[in-house]
């Protein structure tokens, strides 16, 4: 994909070198910007091997509003680094997305308004709190308000994220619908170019294919800001060399890209997508390449 190539490009060439909470020194690009027509096809990175099954599992778990990793852990053990010995989560994007906390009335100030339990998105909480289901609500305004200018998720909580071991990466998005067609746009905080960005570009792009499909939309555009933008580095002969991405990008911008393979769901309600509703058609792809994930 030409696309990431161009981004990886980018970050090298005019990055700067960077120390990080991890021990492992980053070269950064503020401000990088691409975007893609989902209609061209899936945009799974042909240049290296994707592990799609994984990718699947964590975008059907964000759906499920989960605040542990249970049930993920069955399928891929991705987010096992960042919870605790039960599986459980400072901080979920699919909570947020799905369970997102309505404050208590007692916290409301003056002249402020929120949803109450009779907002068809709100639902009770087993602790009788109370939670916004984002994602059912911008589906309805898809389908019902397409021309509105506010259809925004967020998987930020300030509150939550100044103390989260790991506050959300990609914590905001929007949808806009033109002439048809569903576009979907992504704000990042922080993208690992190496590893995360493959994932948050293919995992954004199946959701807003699926959101699509929901609404009876054509899919435009993904669009993705990353306002850090990084590739680990680090100098050989240091205890942190086995975290440098850089020699593994190299090879991979060497790759020309193929063709990108198709990505076919299955026509059922959002909460009744399973697995094996989605099906990835005419996937080829370069070797895999592997990089180690700086913790």
């Amino acid at each position: 994909m030409k696309e990431y190539i161009d981004l990886v490009k980018l970050v090298m060439n005019e990055g700067v070198r960077k120390s990080t909470r991890t021990g492992v020194d980053t070269i950064s690009y503020f401000g990088a910007f691409y975007k893609v027509d989902l209609s061209k096809g899936f945009p799974l990175l042909t240049t290296k091997k994707m592990i799609w099954k994984s990718l699947l599992y964590e975008v059907l778990w964000y759906l499920t509003g989960e605040e542990h990793i249970r049930n993920l852990r069955k399928h891929t053990k991705i987010w096992d680094a960042w919870a605790d010995e039960e599986g459980r989560l400072q901080t979920a994007y699919g909570r947020f997305w799905r369970r997102y906390p309505v404050p208590e009335k007692s916290a409301w100030l003056d002249g402020e308004i929120f949803v109450d339990e009779n907002h068809p998105f709100v639902r009770k909480e087993a602790n009788g709190s109370l939670t916004f289901d984002q994602v059912g609500w911008a589906i309805n305004e898809i389908k019902n308000n397409p021309n509105s200018r506010r259809i925004v998720i967020s998987a930020w909580h300030p509150a939550n994220a100044v103390i989260s071991k790991l506050p959300p990466c990609h914590y905001t998005f929007a949808f806009n619908v033109s002439n048809g067609k569903l576009n979907c746009h992504l704000t990042q905080r922080s993208g690992d170019i190496a590893l995360g960005i493959p994932f948050n570009l293919a995992a954004y792009s199946l959701l807003t294919q699926v959101i699509a499909r929901q609404a009876g939309l054509e899919l435009g555009y993904f669009a993705h800001t990353i306002i850090d933008a990084h590739i680990y580095v680090a100098d050989e002969g240091t205890p942190t060399e086995k975290y440098d991405h850089l020699k593994g990008l190299k090879e991979q911008i060497k790759r020309e890209p193929l063709p990108l393979p198709k990505l076919k769901i299955a026509d059922k309600p959002l909460d009744e997508l399973t697995f094996e509703d989605f099906e990835l058609i005419g996937y080829k792809h370069h070797d895999r390449i592997k990089f180690e994930v700086a913790v």
